[in-house]
């Protein structure tokens, strides 16, 4: 039962007369009872100023706070309200009985000695006035209660403010030590305990009446705060609502005050969103019905509707790039070496290069006219080169220091045709302190008519550009001693002065450049819309600027409070209003209104609201906006907490999977940290890159990300003050590693077939660090799996976490699913099944087993942050047995190709032979054979060596059913070495060498044929012995099959490198080398034309004419150097535009172009001279010998210095070396 017990006036606590006078308070103040009136907050906040401003130089005294002296006068009432309320209701006449047994118990005079010691301590109005003497105020009454009856009640009172420990700075207003000094007051106060004890007691409590108004003191004895909430719960039921209300706008006072005066600020990790279901079907219906509010956001949820709203195609595929606009078009100016100011000055390099990165999207931070005051703020508090702030807009046209409209509109045409679209920031909660809709509408904003503050000044430099206005924001704001919550606007023609709220969230202080507008107004709320409208015509995709502060719930809460929900934003619970005053106001919600009516009038716009406090799923599955940013990804994965944001996933699975679609996910934006000081730029950041480009929802980049810039840019920088170089290893992993996988959006935006997997440990347990997840569009499938830590691990991923299959008819899950990884992926489950995947990063190819992944899942290592993306998955029926062969022969091993490995399978007797073939005892003899050391016959190869080239040519016969002559075979390789040891003793020849000329001639092509080469001669012996071989081989097939086999079709590479690094320790050196010579081997010889030397004309007087062997040789050389095989092997590389190459690295190209065409021009010869099956080694060394060819040699070998020498003339400029040759 709720009783109602009237007052007829506001009784506040008394104050000493003492007090009165020192702190100068006006009697309107007091009521006739003496008691001092702080009817609002206004009230007590000049009263706290009052006293401070008092108190200010007094060391002694502490400062006091609006709170707390409101605190102290409502606790007042509240125990006058309670007396009233037990002598009325449970106990009449209490007082008059207790006043007449302390009579009787302490005598008259004494009794009439305190009484009268306490009128003239704590004077009522009309005795202060002295309107009344003492005597007769005390044998007046008030109303129908005798004053003497009142005093009593109000010193039991006065006792009760001295013992509450939490208002002792205060005690100098009500101190009872004068009072107590010479009187019976503290014998009365123990007397009035124990008479109360035998009477009826307090209902609420169940204690004595003094007793009972003792206990929010004693249970709360440091905290008024909670000796309020103390009240609430335990005296509700016997409080009217008003004072119910009075006291809930006291703790909201109370709470603004610690946002006046506790530094605060800083979200941190925001929380997981909880969806689970906390009330009861019944329970549910009943607050439907209701219509009552609610504040867990998880109940919210099952009560309020669905209405998503639909994506159109392209939307899903969004990946956007943000840009702070000023800062972009500086760094362009730097980067390109001219001044790039405007729009349309931005190059289209620039712009091909975003769009080669598979961007879409492209955000431009601060594209809309700025307020000016918002400079002139910053450049005051010291920062001469500062922008206004993007977030502080004068009007939504294009900036004129960009060029405007017309500017714009070129770069939105020439990103459009590269398929960027443009997305720019709408700022609906405010607007710029000086701005178009302030000077036109000032009406518009919230505002008062007088500083909420008494301390508030605003005597600064006028911020207003306008002659119609002046305005000025606090002056203690340029100080830096305050952050006001107002600012003040003049009207210089009427004089009317109004004080406009600053915007402002409630998390950290106002936002001083700001004007903050009221959506109570109407007028405002459409003319919000119809400004949408007109960004939504310039940029599809709006970002729409901490939208979730125009929501009703916190809408209401920062402005216009429930009584009981302020203190978010100072001084604003003095616009307290109940949830039905508010709903009045504004019935529907603004985001549903401006959803509804952009998709019926502008359905080709993207909209994407910044909104946090958990409000991320209301504001796409209720409100309809299409993404929402999602802050815990970037917060969660930078601090590992990775169980967290797997059960942000899982619980959005099970509770509606469309609302993980549509987040925004990032690891960076402008008002955090940048990436790169979050995540670093090592493998962590990759893994998490990765998961933002292939997790559902939208990425967004930041902008310098990619570069990996380190500078935070504020909202106010015309520029970047860092002066940063492109990491450009940083942007070429990104090119390798994320900007494919961003291609291929349409395979991770969705949700439909999104699964998400428990990593589970061959040691037993989940691994939550593990985020393992597949997807699929169409035919194409993803896993995607990544270890957020740094510790290696090992495990498999079979079952989902489950997803809901089912919903009720309110949107509301029903069902929940669980698959396995084979279901997931749509793959079949037979025994005869297989599918190849590529693995993104590494790009080889897995083989995995149909019915291994359906009984057991996929099996997986990781290291520390590292990820694997498995795609391009291709089914494969094993119908021979050949691909289960494979599988267990791979057992779990990656491969360049799955294909070729089954090939290298079947070939492996070849390529055994091929091993055997190519050792170091077989090698060690050729390469005797070659310079005549041999102990055997000189003329023939022994029969080992001929045995095993046999072997290789038997399997080679059975592996493509074609007959090879072994015995032709052996020859040819036999007569090849012949060749080259004629050759060998050639160059090494001196007695035909007669004059100095001659010989440095001989030196000179001796040491360009690279088998003399002094310290790498043996490994090149061994490389060019296997050369001759191989080459006889394929030569052998060739003519076997009737057509050209290539090296590549008999799959020789595994085994011949194998060979080669069993050789030699220099094998990555023999590697390049050896990859070098295959390509040589099927390329144009540079040097066989044999034409008259003609000197080189580019270092002598004639510069016009051109060598006739260079003219000649520049087709195939150009060719040659265009291949990227070539241009990686001589160190191509490109430094400010131009592309060089290594001296050394080309100089030793042309060595194995040399040597290469050497050999084949002594083939040749050796084949005009007759059949090479029946010349003896003599009839060869005869011909080889001839001096024909030895000047052929040495013009070859004139060839080769002449390009070294141009090639030092051109600097090693790539571009310079060909023009020279030309």
């Amino acid at each position: 039962m709720v009783y109602r017990t009237e007052l007829k006036e506001e009784r506040f606590f008394h104050v000493n007369i003492n007090s009165r006078i020192k702190y100068e308070m006006e009697n309107t103040l007091f009521s006739i009872r003496g008691n001092l009136i702080i009817a609002d907050s206004k009230q007590a906040r000049l009263l706290s100023d009052k006293i401070n401003k008092k108190r200010k130089n007094d060391q002694k005294q502490s400062e006091t706070t609006p709170g707390q002296i409101k605190a102290l006068g409502i606790l007042h009432e509240i125990f006058h309200y309670v007396i009233n309320f037990y002598e009325t209701e449970e106990n009449p006449k209490v007082f008059e009985r207790l006043l007449g047994d302390v009579h009787s118990n302490f005598g008259i005079l004494k009794t009439e000695k305190l009484l009268t010691h306490f009128v003239n301590s704590f004077p009522p109005l009309k005795v202060y006035l002295k309107e009344l003497t003492t005597e007769e105020y005390l044998n007046a009454s008030t109303g129908k209660k005798p004053n003497r009856e009142i005093i009593l009640e109000e010193i039991l009172l006065i006792f009760l403010q001295n013992i509450n420990y939490p208002f002792l700075n205060l005690k100098e207003l009500f101190d009872d030590t004068g009072i107590s000094e010479g009187t019976i007051y503290t014998e009365l106060i123990s007397y009035m305990e124990e008479w109360f004890e035998k009477e009826v007691p307090f209902s609420a409590e169940n204690l004595s009446l003094i007793k009972s108004l003792k206990q929010p003191i004693l249970k709360n004895p440091k905290n008024y705060e909670e000796q309020l909430q103390y009240i609430i719960e335990k005296w509700g039921v016997v409080l009217d609502k008003e004072l119910l209300k009075k006291i809930l706008q006291s703790k909201d006072l109370i709470k603004e005050e610690f946002k006046l005066f506790i530094p605060h600020g800083g979200t941190g990790t925001p929380p997981v969103p909880d969806y689970s279901q906390k009330l009861s079907e019944e329970e549910l219906k009943k607050l439907k019905a209701s219509g009552s509010h609610y504040d867990d956001p998880s109940i919210g949820y099952y009560v309020e509707y669905e209405k998503f709203t639909q994506d159109l195609e392209w939307m899903p595929k969004v990946v956007m790039l943000a840009k702070n606009i000023f800062v972009w078009l500086d760094q362009l100016s730097r980067q390109y070496g001219r001044e790039i100011k405007r729009l349309d000055e931005i190059p289209d390099e620039e712009l091909d290069k975003i769009a080669g990165w598979h961007f879409t999207a492209l955000w431009l931070i601060g594209l809309w006219e700025r307020s000016a005051a918002s400079r002139k703020i910053k450049q005051f508090c010291g920062n001469p080169e500062a922008a206004s702030s993007a977030y502080s807009l004068y009007d939504y046209e294009v900036a004129n220091e960009l060029g405007g409209e017309g500017a714009f509109q070129s770069l939105k045409y020439r990103c459009g045709i590269r398929g960027i679209r443009l997305s720019s920031d709408m700022v609906p909660n405010h607007t710029g302190i000086f701005s178009k809709w302030l000077l036109e509408n000032p009406h518009y904003f919230i505002q008062r008519e007088d500083p909420p503050y008494p301390g508030y000044t605003f005597s600064g430099p006028d911020l207003s550009d306008d002659p119609r206005y002046q305005i000025r924001i606090e002056d203690k704001y340029y100080s830096k001693q305050d952050a006001a919550v107002v600012f003040q606007m003049v009207d210089n023609f009427s004089g009317y002065t109004r004080y406009i709220y600053h915007g402002n969230d409630g998390t950290n202080m106002p936002w001083n450049d700001t004007a903050q507008l009221n959506l109570l107004n109407a007028d405002v709320r459409e003319s919000l819309i119809q400004t949408i409208m007109h960004v939504a015509r310039m940029t599809p995709i709006i970002r729409f600027d901490a939208a979730m502060t125009l929501t009703k719930k916190h809408f209401q809460r920062l402005w216009f409070p429930h009584p009981g929900t302020g203190g978010a934003i100072p001084s604003r619970s003095d616009y307290a209003l109940t949830r039905k005053e508010f709903d009045d106001a504004i019935p529907n919600e603004f985001w549903r209104e401006v959803v509804d009516r952009m998709n019926a009038e502008m359905p080709n716009t993207l909209l994407l609201a910044e909104a946090f406090w958990l409000m991320e799923g209301y504001f796409v599955r209720t409100l309809g906006m299409h993404r929402v940013y999602n802050s815990a990804f970037m917060h969660m994965f930078m601090k590992e907490e990775n169980e967290k944001y797997r059960e942000l996933i899982t619980n959005t699975l099970e509770f509606n999977p469309e609302i993980l679609k549509r987040y925004v996910n990032f690891m960076s934006n402008p008002d955090e940290e940048t990436a790169v000081n979050q995540f670093g730029k090592g493998d962590k950041y990759f893994g998490i890159a990765v998961m933002l480009v292939t997790l559902p929802g939208l990425p967004m980049f930041a902008h310098g990300q990619l570069e990996g810039f380190t500078e935070k840019y504020g909202m106010e920088y015309k520029k970047a003050y860092y002066n940063e170089y492109v990491d450009e290893g940083l942007v070429k992993r990104h090119e390798y590693e994320i900007f494919p996988l961003m291609k291929q959006r349409h395979l991770f935006s969705q949700v439909e077939n999104f699964e998400l997997y428990d990593f589970n440990q061959d040691e037993g347990g989940v691994n939550q660090n593990v985020f393992a997840f597949t997807n699929t569009n169409n035919k194409e499938r993803a896993i995607v799996i990544y270890n957020n830590s740094y510790e290696q691990t090992r495990g498999r991923i079979k079952l989902t976490t489950g997803k809901v299959a089912e919903f009720n008819p309110d949107g509301t899950p029903k069902l929940l699913g669980h698959s396995d990884i084979s279901e997931s992926l749509g793959l079949n489950r037979g025994d005869d099944f297989f599918y190849i995947c590529m693995e993104h990063k590494t790009k080889l190819e897995s083989l995995l087993s149909a019915k291994e992944l359906s009984d057991n899942g996929l099996w997986i290592t990781l290291s520390g942050y590292e990820y694997k993306v498995f795609l391009e998955f291709r089914e494969v029926k094993d119908t021979t047995g050949e691909y289960k062969n494979l599988y267990n022969y791979l057992n779990g091993k990656t491969v360049k190709s799955v294909e070729d490995a089954k090939r290298e399978l079947a070939l492996q007797p070849l390529h055994t032979s091929v091993i055997e073939l190519f050792n170091f005892e077989i090698l060690n003899e050729l390469n005797d054979f070659v310079t005549g050391k041999s102990d055997r016959d000189n003329e023939k190869l022994s029969p080992f060596v001929k045995a095993k080239i046999s072997s290789v040519a038997s399997e080679i016969k059975k592996f493509l059913d074609v007959q090879i002559n072994e015995i032709v075979l052996n020859n040819d390789i036999e007569k090849d070495f012949i060749v080259l040891r004629q050759i060998i003793e050639l160059l090494e020849a001196t007695k035909e060498i007669k004059s100095d000329k001659e010989l440095k001639s001989k030196n000179s092509v001796k040491s360009a044929f690279i088998l003399f080469d002094i310290e790498n001669g043996d490994p090149y012996k061994n490389l060019f012995s296997i050369y001759i071989v191989i080459r006889r081989f394929i030569q052998a097939t060739s003519k076997a099959v009737g057509k050209n086999v290539t090296f590549n079709e008999l799959v020789l590479q595994n085994p011949v490198w194998y060979a080669l690094i069993r050789l030699s320790s220099k094998y990555e050196l023999i590697k390049e080398e050896y990859e070098l010579i295959k390509i040589l081997a099927t390329s144009e010889g540079l040097f066989s034309e044999r034409k008259k030397k003609i000197k080189a004309t580019s270092r002598r007087v004639n510069k016009s004419k051109k060598p006739e062997i260079l003219s000649k040789m520049l087709n195939p050389f150009e060719k040659l150097l265009s291949r990227e095989e070539i241009k990686d092997f001589i160190g191509v590389n490109n430094y400010e535009g131009v592309d060089y190459f290594s001296k050394e690295r080309f100089e030793l190209l042309l060595k194995w172009n040399f040597t290469l065409d050497v050999f084949r021009c002594g083939m040749k010869l050796v084949e005009k001279g007759g059949d090479s099956n029946i010349l003896t080694v003599d009839e060869i060394g005869k011909l080889i010998k001839k001096r024909d060819f030895y000047n052929l040699i040495k013009e070859m070998n004139e060839t080769l210095t002449e390009l070294e020498e141009i090639a030092g003339e051109a600097s090693y400029k790539l571009e310079d070396l060909l023009t020279k040759i030309k």
